[in-house]
């Protein structure tokens, strides 16, 4: 996608994202996760961020670490792409903003990916993952789950399973345009439909039916939005006002609080789903990345004292 001097307005971006997409109708799944990893090519790494592999006994992921910060805490994050498409790779642009926004180590996991690993799949590699850094020395109050739509989804499911399993809550919880119901039936589908032009609710639909493998959209670890949510940590979630995924967002944060959790709702106007993702482009998604930085770093430093 081209930039356009130092930003682009959000309605010229939305009709790129439309006119791309129109070009992408009828693609393979095996070409589109080819097309997603291409954002490694678009979109550059940030200077300052070392890129390393990371080998978790049985499934990768990349390090981002900015200089300086080889003992800082810890993001552990999951990329969006429906469960069934990208990778670290194709996040590496938005994982590294993140890891110098928070002046953290950021631990991007290439989870499985459905058809070939269907539900629960995805939610056992999370908790591995989890699991692993807390294997190698780092304490649950200096690590910190986050993700992107799926990705989003994957964190509170990934923290769901590890607080069943008696695992330590980590300090914090980052949702970017998270996907918490996979029935993909609520009214922000039809209200801002016109709105969003990434999403439409028969593709979306037909996505979490490669994920769920025959398995029931209301499972809590599938669909957090229809669970328990006790004893989870504090979160910041984030959503756009133009996305279909509105109401994931909203009604997860409600569940969260009526959990007791201190969970945020940040609703940015005219915003579409993950903009985070186009801070190279759009001066709001380096405003929202700035934002979750901000909030991981008070996160981690309040659990020092």
């Amino acid at each position: 996608m081209p930039k356009e001097g130092n930003g682009i307005e959000i309605g010229r971006l939305k009709e790129l994202i439309r006119a791309r997409a129109k070009a992408g109708e009828g693609m393979s799944l095996e070409d589109r996760r080819k097309q997603m990893d291409g954002n490694a090519n678009q979109f550059p790494v940030p200077e300052g961020v070392e890129i390393a592999r990371a080998d978790l006994e049985g499934f990768g992921g990349e390090w981002n670490i900015p200089a300086g910060a080889e003992t800082a805490p810890v993001l552990l994050y999951f990329h969006g792409g429906g469960y069934v498409q990208g990778s670290s790779v194709s996040h590496r642009h938005l994982t590294s903003r993140l890891a110098l926004a928070a002046k953290a180590r950021v631990l991007s996991v290439d989870y499985a990916l459905a058809p070939e690993a269907p539900f629960p799949a995805a939610v056992r590699d999370g908790v591995k993952a989890y699991r692993w850094l807390l294997d190698n020395g780092v304490e649950p109050k200096a690590i910190a789950l986050g993700g992107d739509s799926a990705g989003g989804g994957l964190t509170v499911a990934t923290l769901l399973a590890a607080r069943d399993e008696g695992l330590p809550m980590p300090a914090a919880a980052i949702a970017i345009s998270p996907w918490t119901d996979l029935t993909c039936d609520t009214g922000a589908y039809s209200s801002r439909a016109d709105a969003d032009p990434m999403i439409q609710q028969a593709g979306i639909k037909q996505t979490a039916a490669l994920y769920l493998n025959g398995a029931d959209a209301r499972h809590p670890l599938a669909s957090p939005n229809h669970a328990d949510l006790t004893g989870l940590p504090p979160m910041l979630i984030h959503v756009g006002s133009d996305e279909v995924l509105f109401d994931d967002a909203a009604n997860l944060c409600r569940k969260a609080r009526d959990a007791g959790i201190d969970a945020e709702l940040e609703e940015w106007e005219d915003m579409i789903h993950v903009w985070h993702a186009f801070y190279q482009l759009l001066p709001q998604g380096e405003e929202a990345i700035e934002r979750l930085g901000n909030y991981l770093s008070a996160r981690w430093k309040s659990r020092k004292t």
